[in-house]
Formats: C-alpha cells, structure tokens, sequence
C-alpha cells in the first residue's frame, strides 16, 4: 500500500484491524463457555450471562471518562496503558475459583477496553487523510468482527475438555500482542491535548445537546442489544437436544463472524455514496430476515440465520461508527465515549434481559425481543429524518432519506 504525504508511515487497515482483533478477543471470549460455567456454578441462564453484561456495563461507565483521558493524555499512550493493564485481570480470570471472582475480572476488564475503543477512533480521524479514513476504520471495525469470533473460537476449544481456566490465558497473551501493535503504530502529529476542566465542560454539554449524536448513541444501544441478546442466548438453545454441542462445536458456530470481516469492509463504498442512513436501515432488514431463519429447527439453516443476523448488526456498527465522527468537530474522544456508554449499556441490558426472556419463553421470545429492537431503531430512523426536514437542525447525512 502506498502512502500519501498526510498518512503517518506504518498505518495500514490490517495493523488498525489487528489492533481491534486483539482487543475484541477480550469482550465476548466467555460466550461459548457459558453452558459450562452455568453448569459448574449452578447458576441461571440470566445469571451466567452477566458474565458478559458485567463487562459491556464497565464498557459502557468507563467510556466518557476513557475519552477524557484519551483527550488529555494522547491517543497512543492511553492504548498502550490500556492493553498493559489488561494482563491483569486475564490473571484473576485465569485463577478465578468462584462466580463472583470472575465476574469481578470481567468487570475490571471493561474498564479498561474502552481506553482503547474510543482513542483508536480519534487517532484515526485526526492522523489520516479524509481519503483513508473510511478504509481505516471499516478495517478496524472488521477486526473487531474477526476478534470476536476469535475470543470465542479459541475459549471454547481451549475448554472443549471441561476446563475453562486456560481460556484466559490465552486472552492474556492475545493483549500482550496488541500491546507490541500500538507500540508500532506512528506517533501522533496533529494531537491537541483537552486538559482544561472548563473546556470538557463546554465539550460534554455541546456533546449532550447535539441531537445528531445523541441520536447515533442510542441506535448504537440498539444495535449492540441484538447482538448480546442473540449469542447470550443461542448456546443454551443448541446445547440442549436435538443439537447438543459441547464448547468446541459452540465456539465454531460463531464462525458465522467471519462473514462480518468481508461485509464490513465492503460497507465503505455503500457508506461514500448512500450514507450511513441508508447502511443503517439495509442493515435491521438483513438481521430480522436472519433472526425469521433461526426460528427454524435444522442446524445449517439456524447457522445461516446466525449469519445474516450477525451482518446486519456489523452493518449498523461501521454505518454508527461512521455517524459519532461526523456528528462532531471536537471532542472526538469524549463523542466516542459517549456512543460507548450508549452501545456497550445496550449490551449490558441485552445479557440480562435476553436470558429472562430465555428462561420464560425460549429462543421465539429471545427472536421477539430483537425484532422489537430492531424496529425501534427503525422508527429513529423515520423521527429523524423527519426531524431534519422540519427543523433542518442536523446534518443530513444522519439517516438520509
């Protein structure tokens, strides 16, 4: 790949989507051992799931601050920090020997993802050119695709033979490698250190009266709540007869990920030329047709289902990513931890609210949730662009008609 006299020297889609390989692994890794882990702590569906919602709800509260310190500190170092600190956790993990101890290093876990998420985005929109930026980002956005296929992949063979304990030990080498990768990354040019407090109070009150991004925030809750309600739940269901997968089978089935590293990047000429809205709705249609097929009782066709519902949910998430840059000129951090809290609290309501749903009326109720999600994300889409049209307050870029 060539390089532009703008674009800092070693930035390639591939190192930027390694990074987020790497960092996704931590998030989702558990969710292809939650049948085991329900079993050997005799606990509820509802109640292993939190195993996953402990960590997008530390995503979700860390987030605004992960942005400040991003802003004040440098994109870079805050990675750095970010991924050193992770090794940490991964040890409790590793080591756990109750429920409650691992959910506590679940829990220190997301708090210190989101250090990376939001800073990664501001370092790419501020140190590449315009005409890179979309390729970069929908790289990054297909890494974390891959690496939560991956933290789930590799959990669940590493614990195929009833012990799960290693699995986190893996994740710790996985964040010692992505320390090495942010380490390469080229060192910040057009960086402006935010450090006044009187200037991240003029920043978060202008953030929270933006209506073009409190509007992506709360799609970015949407969407993630599909996404957790389904693979929260889809274990427990091809656990249990007919199909009765143990960790390792379970873990393939979240193969249906990598059909999401080859959508997302190719979301980006769509996002150029029909806007992120357009991405956004395309996006609920393809998952709810997939979350339809899941209802169906052969394997292959609840595979494929998986997978269309899955894609949809990348969609929205490159065209939602795309949408939290544009909607703001400052602050670029801080904005991105805001749609943090917002994507990563749909993410922690979805782990609980999807295993009761689970527990009180099986997989249809689990199908019914989403869908309703997804058509509330729909309706945004239609209050916005009407709101555009009556008021011509936000960009029109934002759920273009």
């Amino acid at each position: 790949m060539t390089t532009s006299s703008n674009e800092p020297s070693g930035t390639s889609p591939l190192h930027i989507a390694a990074i987020g390989t790497l960092l996704l692994m931590n998030v989702y890794a558990p969710q292809a051992l939650l049948p085991l882990l329900s079993r050997e702590f005799q606990v509820s569906t509802a109640q292993v799931g939190t195993l996953i919602g402990s960590t997008t709800l530390a995503i979700a509260l860390a987030s605004p601050v992960s942005g400040l310190l991003a802003d004040a500190l440098g994109r870079k170092r805050v990675m750095m920090g970010a991924f050193a600190l992770l090794l940490l956790p991964c040890l409790l993990a590793a080591n756990a020997d109750t429920f409650s101890t691992l959910s506590a290093a679940r829990f220190l876990q997301g708090l210190l993802i989101p250090l990376v998420m939001v800073a990664i985005t501001a370092y790419l929109v501020e140190e590449t050119p315009r005409w890179q930026y979309n390729r970069l980002l929908t790289g990054y956005v297909a890494g974390t695709v891959l690496g939560g296929f991956l933290g789930r992949l590799i959990s669940g063979l590493v614990a195929h033979g009833g012990d799960w304990h290693p699995a986190f030990y893996a994740l710790l080498l996985t964040n010692l490698l992505g320390l090495a990768l942010v380490w390469r990354l080229p060192a910040e040019t057009h960086f402006h250190p935010q450090r006044s407090r009187w200037r991240t109070r003029v920043t978060l009150a202008a953030h929270l009266r933006n209506p073009q991004l409190l509007s992506v925030c709360l799609a970015g809750f949407l969407i993630l709540f599909v996404l957790v309600a389904v693979f929260n739940t889809v274990p427990f269901r091809l656990a249990a007869p007919p199909y009765n997968l143990g960790p390792g089978p379970l873990g393939l089935i979240f193969a249906v990920y990598l059909l999401g590293v080859v959508v997302t990047p190719a979301t980006s000429p769509v996002l150029q030329s029909r806007g992120p809205g357009f991405v956004l709705r395309a996006a609920a249609g393809i998952s709810l047709l997939g979350l339809g097929l899941t209802l169906l009782a052969p394997l292959p066709v609840i595979v494929v289902g998986l997978a269309l519902a899955s894609t949809g949910v990348f969609m929205a998430q490159a065209a939602a990513q795309n949408l939290v840059q544009q909607s703001v000129h400052s602050g670029r951090s801080l904005a991105g931890g805001l749609y943090n809290f917002a994507y990563y609290g749909g993410g922690a309501a979805a782990s609980v609210a999807a295993g009761l749903a689970f527990d009180a009326g099986g997989w249809p109720r689990v199908v019914l949730l989403c869908a309703v999600a997804w058509a509330l994300l729909l309706a945004l889409s239609v209050w916005v662009r009407h709101r555009n049209a009556g008021h011509g307050e936000l960009d029109p870029r934002v759920f273009p008609g």
